[in-house]
């Protein structure tokens, strides 16, 4: 045994020393050989028996799990994460042993929708690492243990702020706000697109902006504008959605809202005309008031909750910031305010020119001189000058929107105009 040993083992075993060997040495080597070349096959067969016995077995293990994870699930909210660890006792001779007292790892405590609270020392199918309390998981409805987890459940109105189209404006189909433009780009996409800039710099980029000015101004737009330039998630909010009838409905839209804008991060949340939660908080004996404040607070915690570094930004609208809670403006919250006054001569010539672009315009319009006939216009109703424009044209039958045509228009929609709208004291 030794010898083939040797020779087994010696890689430089040259002929020589074959040669040097008695028959009888070579025949014993031989047999010595043949015999553990024997043992190796037997074992080989051995294992290959025991390899085909444990294929067995994990078929009809998967067969009995599939078998078990048919649908319907029940369904269930993990409430805690224990540690087990097994009791340290020393049993008697032939004594009942607890078998789920002896196991070491995680269990869970599981709570179902038939309101039951369960305690399971075996989690399942699952790996209780990549649970955490809150989750919502399918369990078995008999023996409870977890098959699967489930999606994070929301508001079905919540899911239907998400903005599946993205918006098609652009920055160019805004007249006159440059500066307002520059402004929002450095609060909400810069932090976006360019990161890196604000950490080599050490400072944190605002959480959100309040958008804020008399109606068709542009806030709206400017929301849409920001969203297309970026690949962000848009979620868009309006503050009367979110004045609901029941107590903690309001609250829980917002929760959800927020929760939506983590998992789909990075995201942009803008709600429009937010002083419809917003407005001051003020003693009331009606409870419809207590529950919009209860709302708004609810608000200002997530604001205050969630960190600029998850890149989630809000874009607030309004046009009655004077009439906004102070918790809600103050530095932290709403970090930057951007006022939309109504648009210079220079900047209602470039919406004009904006509005008309795709229109079949006379080459003699003059939009400088519209512009000075358009004082106090905003931008929608600067857009309907053009709109009026086209449809003079269109009674007449012409190819072609003159300037006489824009003249009538700046009238009828002047005319439209009762008296100058005043939001500010």
């Amino acid at each position: 045994m030794a010898a083939a040993t040797a020779m087994a083992e010696d890689p430089n075993f040259e002929d020589d020393q074959l040669s040097s060997m008695t028959t009888e040495d070579v025949t014993r080597a031989s047999r010595l050989l043949d015999n553990e070349i024997r043992i190796l096959k037997d074992e080989l067969q051995r294992s290959n028996l025991e390899l085909e016995s444990f294929k067995e077995k994990i078929k009809e293990n998967q067969e009995k799990i599939k078998l078990n994870k048919q649908l319907p699930y029940l369904v269930g909210n993990i409430v805690e994460i224990l540690e087990m660890n097994p009791e340290e006792e020393g049993e008697e001779d032939g004594a009942n042993i607890d078998l789920d007292s002896q196991r070491k790892g995680k269990c869970v405590v599981l709570k179902t929708s038939t309101r039951q609270t369960i305690f399971l020392p075996v989690v399942g199918l699952v790996d209780p690492d990549k649970l955490k309390p809150g989750d919502l998981v399918g369990v078995n409805k008999d023996s409870y243990l977890i098959l699967d987890t489930l999606p994070s459940e929301y508001d079905s109105r919540v899911k239907a702020m998400e903005v599946d189209e993205k918006p098609t404006e652009d920055y160019n189909d805004i007249g006159g706000l440059e500066k307002q433009i520059q402004e929002l780009v450095e609060a909400i996409v810069l932090p976006m697109t360019h990161k890196d800039r604000f950490q080599k710099l050490g400072i944190r980029p605002p959480k959100g902006v309040l958008l804020y000015g008399p109606p068709g101004t542009g806030k709206t737009l400017m929301a849409r504008a920001c969203a297309a330039q970026t690949n962000a998630t848009f979620l868009k909010l309006a503050g009367p959605q979110l004045v609901q009838m029941f107590i903690g409905d309001g609250a829980k839209l917002v929760r959800d809202a927020f929760q939506l804008a983590k998992e789909k991060s990075p995201c942009i949340i803008f709600i429009d005309e937010i002083d419809a939660i917003g407005t001051k908080r003020f003693d009331s004996e009606v409870s419809g008031d207590r529950e919009v404040q209860r709302t708004m607070l609810e608000l200002l915690n997530q604001l205050d909750g969630f960190s600029s570094d998850e890149r989630i930004k809000v874009i607030a609208a309004t046009n009655r910031a004077d009439i906004l809670d102070p918790a809600l403006m103050r530095s932290g919250r709403l970090d930057r305010k951007i006022e939309f006054p109504h648009p210079s001569e220079e900047a209602r010539a470039r919406i004009l020119q904006i509005h008309s672009r795709k229109m079949n315009v006379h080459p003699d319009v003059n939009f400088e001189e519209l512009a000075r006939s358009t004082d106090d216009f905003n931008g929608a109703q600067l857009k309907a000058v053009c709109v009026e424009a086209g449809m003079l044209a269109l009674r007449r039958d012409a190819t072609e929107v003159t300037h006489e045509d824009f003249n009538e228009g700046i009238i009828q929609v002047q005319a439209k105009k009762k008296a100058s709208l005043n939001y500010y004291a």
